[in-house]
């Protein structure tokens, strides 16, 4: 495999320590499953383990691999087993908090070019979740495209009027809609995968990513699932994060469907998505205003006379804070288990020391 195929750019070239490339070749992790990883590099495809190094020097989940990842590896047992020595620097990371009431950070997909955030034209339809997708893919400098799927369950006239909705909300960003039962909706989709480049899938469980992903292939490579009938809600069919590349050239990640999305420390995102709030906070009075009570607040003041929504004013401030608090949250969390870790070795000192 020609490693440009696998998504090899200048900006990872220029990345590469020559030095290691003496010991150990370059490849990509192409998936991830809890603690399984599979690569690929010019030798091939293959299943592959971290080092002792590797998982003893990892203090935080930043610093293992997720899908996406170029890595310098060794293969052995005639390429069919790799070790994972060490991660190049990262282009951007995709993560999110881990679900639940954990302060920890799940990586999702790391060196994308444009991330696909799909979301379904019937029950799923959600702008401050696209909110939310836009703020994480932003803050990561990753191009992001809307895509609606579904189209052939909701009649054209609530199609347009979701479309005009979005436009209106979200007008710098690009939306398709399209429906996985016909060829024809899937050429614009096509039209944006460039060669070399690498795509991501974002969304929910059961908005239809892994059957555009099936479809786009051109083959039933991968598992689908049906929406219970009960809630129609989907199913968590896609349980790995896995790197596929197209016969046209360009690289496409699904990802698990993820039915909430933590961020952390995410300012510019916010400011780069909800571009109307960031420039009338410049109009405030104060410079730390909050913008929920504060006198002389330009973006109260907005609310008040209509010029931005309050489902949009609403979102921004909830993800303000949620982004502050969960940073904070696993700021103290990563002291105390570097604290716990300090003490557990100053005990196994005392132990070794009394032994002898």
């Amino acid at each position: 495999m020609d490693l440009i195929r696998l998504g090899l750019n200048n900006w990872i070239r220029n990345n590469i320590d020559k030095d290691k490339l003496r010991d150990y070749q370059l490849a990509r992790v192409t998936a991830v499953d809890k603690d399984s990883f599979r690569v690929k590099g010019e030798e091939g495809e293959c299943r592959a383990e971290l080092t002792g190094k590797l998982l003893y020097t990892a203090s935080s989940p930043l610093d293992y691999p997720t899908v996406g990842d170029w890595v310098y590896v060794q293969f052995f047992d005639d390429n069919t087993l790799a070790l994972i020595h060490e991660l190049l620097p990262r282009m951007n990371l995709l993560k999110r908090k881990a679900s639940g009431r954990a302060f920890d950070i799940q990586l999702i997909a790391a060196n994308i070019d444009t991330a696909f955030i799909i979301q379904s034209l019937d029950t799923n339809f959600n702008i401050q979740r696209l909110e939310r997708y836009l703020v994480v893919t932003s803050e990561c400098n990753i191009r992001p495209v809307i895509l609606f799927s579904k189209s052939d369950l909701v009649p054209v006239n609530d199609i347009d009027a979701k479309l005009l909705e979005v436009r209106k909300r979200l007008p710098n960003v690009r939306a398709v809609s399209f429906s996985n039962l016909h060829n024809a909706d899937l050429l614009p989709i096509n039209e944006l995968l460039a060669e070399g480049e690498t795509f991501c899938l974002l969304g929910s469980s059961g908005v239809g990513k892994t059957t555009l992903l099936n479809n786009l292939l051109g083959e039933e490579l991968y598992k689908t699932c049906s929406v219970r009938e009960r809630d129609n809600k989907g199913r968590h069919t896609t349980s790995r994060r896995q790197l596929t590349v197209l016969a046209a050239g360009a690289i496409l990640i699904d990802t698990p469907g993820m039915r909430e999305l933590g961020t952390f420390d995410i300012e510019s995102g916010i400011e780069d998505t909800f571009t109307e709030i960031a420039q009338l906070s410049k109009k405030c009075r104060f410079t730390d205003c909050s913008h929920t009570k504060e006198l002389g607040c330009a973006v109260l003041a907005a609310l008040e006379n209509e010029t931005i929504e309050m489902k949009q004013y609403e979102n921004y401030i909830k993800m303000t804070k949620e982004s502050k608090y969960y940073a904070m949250s696993y700021i103290e969390k990563r002291r105390k288990d570097k604290d716990f870790g300090k003490m557990v070795k100053s005990v196994k000192k005392i132990k070794g020391s009394k032994s002898r």
